[in-house]
């Protein structure tokens, strides 16, 4: 289904799942969630800076955020949709602090940014949501926010009277000649920061690196066991019988059954069907 899974990535080597990890929702909720932030935040951010370096930022932000999760990525499957959304947050933060002076509604904006955050990263301690992704997405975010996002489009905001940041023109015109002397500074070490952590990632998820081996508390900022759910890291097994065009799947943990009507799937979707069957 196009989930992410640590077996999927060293043992089987289905590096394509690292592209559509970041695309997939677990469920209808977080679908929801997910794209009604993105469209709250991002509209935003692209009538301030425009939709090119919105857009990079959030592709950016979601492959660094997807090379994040596969570090930490366990047996059960996972997807990493909120990583580019947090890669927005992180920008929008960025882009706020840059330009802390000239907002006059500075504090409602940074209010926004912190209630998403925070509504998004719960929703993460669900089972399949993957919050790694999301906090890899929003400090990418916020460091290519800190080099793409540092001349917003004043007159082009104040025209559409929508942006969450409204300007204090004044003030705008002392911080941007005053930027002039400081801003090349800040922009060089946030892109080799950047840069250091993609080249990071990559090398480590190519190298197969599981870092739940080196940090056994973090899987409780991916997950939070719960009555309803389990977050332990297992493989579980089903079993499967198909008749008259239907697929029965069977788990042989708790007994749970789902019927499919189909049958012509294939083992990688099957095993994540078992997981959620199971869990």
């Amino acid at each position: 289904m196009g989930a992410l899974r640590r077996t999927f990535l060293t043992e089987n080597h289905q590096t394509w799942r690292l592209f559509t990890f970041p695309c997939l929702h677990a469920g209808a909720i977080h679908l929801v969630i997910n794209l009604s932030c993105v469209i709250f935040v991002g509209i935003h951010l692209e009538q301030e800076f425009g939709p090119i370096m919105v857009g990079l930022i959030y592709i950016l932000s979601a492959f660094v955020g997807t090379l994040v999760a596969a570090l930490f990525v366990e047996k059960r499957p996972s997807v990493g949709s909120s990583g580019a959304l947090f890669g927005l947050l992180g920008a929008t933060l960025s882009a706020l602090i840059q330009n802390w002076e000239m907002y006059t509604n500075k504090f409602t904006a940074l209010a926004s940014v912190i209630f998403v955050s925070i509504g998004n990263f719960l929703l993460g301690l669900l089972p399949y949501v993957d919050n790694f992704s999301s906090i890899g997405g929003f400090i990418s975010g916020f460091l290519l926010g800190s080099v793409l996002l540092s001349s917003p489009k004043v007159k082009q905001v104040a025209q559409d009277k929508g942006g969450l940041m409204d300007y204090d023109l004044k003030s705008y015109i002392k911080s941007r000649l005053r930027q002039k002397l400081d801003r090349p500074v800040y922009r060089s070490v946030s892109i080799l920061l950047f840069g250091l952590m993609l080249a990071g990632c990559l090398v480590a998820v190519l190298q197969g690196i599981n870092m739940n081996q080196y940090c056994g508390w973090c899987r409780y900022a991916d997950c939070v066991p719960s009555k309803s759910w389990s977050c332990r890291d297992m493989e579980y097994s089903c079993e499967t019988m198909a008749s008259n065009e239907q697929l029965t799947l069977t788990c042989m943990d708790n007994g749970n059954f789902r019927v499919l009507p189909f049958t012509n799937i294939s083992q990688a979707r099957t095993n994540d069907l078992c997981s959620v069957i199971c869990s």
